[in-house]
């Protein structure tokens, strides 16, 4: 039994041929330019056909397609209502693809479909209580409670990244302000590189890009921090408190089992998850947390595994 699972998200379109194990047989990806939403769909539609051609499939050997996508959906109908960071709003991409490939099409919130596809393959295998964050151009988030995915009354629950951690913070591409995606994003952390490397031409994260501060993203701030950059380590700091006290908030609801991280920033992994892991455990309410901070096994393989179950994931 095959299902296709694509993770369309605001730079990448990943799709894959997943069986019923989440094991991914075989994978495509494109970039995505600044295009009409059909243009992109068809881009997705093409993959879906690649993929399955080159395991010499037919389209009739698949069960479904699952898409996950960055924004407020509505399953149902299979329109994404939303998104910040995609402009696909009030689109009907179930029905596009679904008539395209001849195949039901299941949508849902892409860090959902990641947070299904950790607990189907990954960090959270086994678990039925896990919060799965993602840390990349903005902060998704998909929430696992007793086994399944919670969801909100009218669709559009979970998105944490959207809480705000800052009252009249900084401006957030939602268009409010201070909410924890405006802090906690790769996005965020890379713009606070940029204003320190123009502020102390100095420091190793202006060497980094030889004084080409567009250049600076996430990374970079890691890299200058672990040659002992001080004001890189700064940054660092806070950046990281502001990770964990939106993860604090989110364990003194929820009270899972884990928290998975997962998003580019993931890589730095235990120098990223041990100072999270221990300012959860000083400020969780209770004083006696058991939640542990992991980081996402699958990568971007996430979302694609996730959303290829999301026929799991209907009720």
């Amino acid at each position: 039994m095959y299902y296709l699972g694509v993770d369309l998200g605001g730079t990448n379109i990943f799709v894959g041929l997943v069986d019923e194990n989440g094991k991914i047989i075989s994978k495509e990806s494109t970039p995505i330019s600044v295009r009409s939403a059909d243009l992109i769909l068809d881009d997705l539609i093409a993959l879906c056909k690649k993929v399955v051609a080159e395991n010499n499939l037919e389209l009739s050997d698949v069960e479904y397609v699952g898409i996950g996508v960055p924004g407020v959906v509505n399953r149902e109908t299979g329109v994404l209502e939303y998104a910040n960071n995609l402009n696909f709003n009030h689109t009907n991409i179930a029905e596009y693809v679904g008539k395209a490939l001849g195949l039901p099409v299941y949508l849902e919130n892409d860090a959902n479909c990641a947070a299904i596809g950790e607990i189907t393959a990954g960090a959270g295998d086994g678990l039925k209580n896990v919060i799965y964050i993602t840390l990349g151009t903005g902060v998704g988030s998909g929430i696992i409670v007793n086994g399944k995915l919670l969801r909100g009354a009218f669709g559009g629950g979970t998105e944490a990244g959207h809480m705000v951690v800052m009252y009249e913070g900084e401006q957030c591409t939602c268009g409010r302000l201070g909410c924890w995606e405006a802090y906690a994003s790769a996005t965020a952390l890379a713009r606070e590189g940029r204003m320190a490397a123009a502020k102390y031409p100095n420091c190793e994260i202006y060497n980094l890009v030889d004084g080409n501060i567009k250049l600076i993203n996430a990374k970079m701030v890691f890299d200058a921090g672990d040659k002992g950059d001080e004001v890189a380590l700064d940054i660092i700091d806070k950046y990281i408190k502001y990770v964990a006290i939106g993860i604090v908030n989110l364990v003194n609801i929820f009270e899972p089992q884990s928290v998975i991280i997962g998003g580019g920033v993931c890589a730095q992994g235990v120098k990223l998850t041990r100072p999270i892991q221990q300012i959860v455990r000083d400020k969780a309410y209770g004083g006696n947390c058991k939640t542990e901070i992991k980081v996402a096994k699958l990568g971007n393989d996430a979302g694609i595994v996730g959303a290829a179950m999301l026929g799991n994931y209907q009720e």
